[in-house]
């Protein structure tokens, strides 16, 4: 059986910037039209997290009864591997599913129970993207789903618990945060590539090949900084985020040059550190100025 630090590995603490970066963001749209609203700003981040560690336990489980996890250069699968029971994984997906809906409900009735159907519809896309008989993930609209949810949905709905408003800055740093984990999810998919193409799962890097899935990445990284411009001219201090390139460029030219296999990991984590930069420069330069 696993242990913790097992259980910990497979819950994937790498693809948490995902989660932390645009409530950061979001949080920063906010405090540029309203106070601080400390104790909702943290209730985003538990749903944001526990919903990313939810994806991860559920992709884990409906990889590994699906068998297409046998062979992974990236992460420990715990089902793949048969270091867990199946449905001890499944156990731990809907425990972390459960953290998020707990915390978005408490959300919910301190603003508007919209956010429910928010909240439901998000779960549901995290169980789907490789659930059920017909997963998303499987026909090359996972890059859809974290665009949306881990960018546009994490940073506005967190700028809106705030301030109880949508903003221009929150959809646009939405967008930057979104391009961001898409990058991340297109890096992953490149090194997994050929495994998934034996295994049939139809990535968008399967669908689009090598060579245009590199230029994808590129362009999603570039992204956060083309939607950054329209926030300087409102918020001049901003301008601080464009230093995340420090982390993003370097990473951009691996995967232009052709990084395969284990190479690219260290392109994964630099993506996930550009993308944390990004939204806690945001933080920091919108609270600012």
């Amino acid at each position: 059986m696993a242990d913790a630090r097992q259980w910990l590995e497979g819950a994937r603490p790498r693809t948490l910037p995902a989660a932390v970066a645009p409530v950061a963001a979001g949080t920063g749209a906010a405090l540029a039209v309203a106070p601080l609203a400390a104790g909702r700003a943290l209730l985003a981040l538990v749903v944001a997290l526990a919903l990313q560690v939810g994806v991860n336990y559920a992709n884990d489980y409906s990889d590994g009864v699906r068998g297409t996890d046998a062979d992974r250069v990236g992460p420990l699968r715990l089902v793949g591997s048969g270091l867990a029971r199946p449905s001890a994984v499944r156990a731990a997906a809907l425990a972390a599913f459960a953290v998020a809906a707990l915390a978005g409900l408490v959300l919910a009735a301190l603003t508007t129970w919209w956010l429910l159907l928010v909240g439901g519809a998000a779960i549901v896309a995290a169980w789907f993207y490789t659930g059920g008989t017909r997963p998303y993930g499987y026909r090359g609209l996972g890059e859809v789903s974290v665009f949306v949810f881990f960018g546009l949905v994490a940073t506005v709905g967190t700028t809106y618990v705030q301030a109880e408003r949508v903003t221009a800055t929150s959809v646009l740093a939405g967008c930057g945060c979104g391009a961001f984990a898409c990058a991340i999810l297109v890096a992953n998919n490149l090194r997994d590539r050929a495994t998934d193409t034996t295994a049939g799962k139809v990535t968008l890097a399967v669908r689009l090949g090598d060579r245009r899935t590199r230029l994808l990445y590129a362009g999603l990284v570039a992204l956060p900084f083309a939607v950054l411009v329209p926030i300087v001219l409102v918020h001049p201090l901003t301008a601080v985020v464009a230093a995340s390139a420090l982390l993003a460029a370097p990473a951009a030219a691996r995967v232009l040059r052709g990084a395969t296999g284990r190479d690219l990991i260290s392109v994964l984590k630099a993506t996930g550190l550009a993308l944390l930069g990004y939204g806690l420069l945001l933080l920091a330069s919108l609270a600012a100025g």
